[in-house]
């Protein structure tokens, strides 16, 4: 039995894209509907869907950068209102896209093309979905705009000023990010994609889906008995995951 998850923070668009499915695919077995970007990667992460439909603008973690960390063999349906955002994806690796609001018929052929898709194994090279995704994120086209000297974030009750320089790491967390230095946690609202394109990508890597590490403040890497990369920051006791697709920028370390 086919397994998918929806992901979308609109209740009612997920409902009603699991009605259709029901409708048009009544053998799909949906795992588990995902109301944000953050539980979609960790339900993936944790069920192992074959189908993944991820609408592009949700908080935490945009369905792009869902996809961007995905590790397992989910293949990738975009959900969007905006069709500049998944044609040139879709054209790359992904299954498939659909338009907001959804039309029969185009599910219909949506789900033709998948279970065509799951009759063969992929086809297109994971890496070209990843860049053509790189290239849609928000802030892609814009490498002029100066770049951050201070994050503007809130702790309890209070406003702070923190030079990025005292950053270790920043981290999604639900709809926040989380900008973690030495002394402590500020919560804002700024996207980890939105932060990696205002910060210099010579100071600052992302490193997954949800973490971006100021390299000023890298201890050292390890890798564990599967062979899986992890960062150990200065001033902060645990490590950091590297996913699979930013192991790369460490092999000259």
């Amino acid at each position: 039995m086919t397994r998918a998850l929806i992901a979308d923070d609109e209740p009612h668009l997920a409902q009603y894209l699991k009605q259709q499915l029901a409708e048009c695919w009544p053998e799909l077995q949906i795992v588990a509907v995902a109301k944000n970007g953050i539980e979609a990667a960790e339900q993936i992460n944790a069920l192992q869907p074959d189908i993944a439909f991820l609408d592009i603008q949700m908080p935490g973690l945009t369905g792009l950068e869902v996809a961007q960390g995905i590790e397992g063999d989910t293949r990738v349906v975009f959900v969007t209102a905006y069709d500049e955002y998944a044609v040139e994806a879709f054209d790359a690796a992904a299954l498939d896209y659909l338009l907001k609001p959804l039309k029969t018929e185009r599910l219909k052929n949506c789900v033709a093309r998948i279970k065509a898709a799951l009759d063969k194994p992929p086809a297109a090279d994971p890496s070209r979905l990843l860049e053509a995704i790189q290239r849609l994120m928000p802030g892609a086209r814009e490498t002029t705009q100066p770049r951050l000297r201070f994050i503007r974030a809130t702790s309890g009750d209070l406003m702070h000023q923190v030079p990025v320089g005292d950053v270790l790491f920043f981290y999604a967390d639900d709809k926040y990010t989380v900008v973690k230095t030495a002394n402590g946690e500020h919560l804002i609202r700024t996207t980890i994609t939105d932060l990696a394109a205002q910060l210099d990508p010579e100071q600052f890597w992302q490193v997954h889906r949800s973490t971006l590490i100021n390299l000023a403040h890298l201890a050292g890497t390890r890798r564990d008995e599967l062979s899986r990369l992890f960062v150990r920051i200065k001033g902060h006791a645990q490590e950091l995951p590297v996913s699979r697709a930013y192991v790369h920028l460490f092999k000259a370390m």
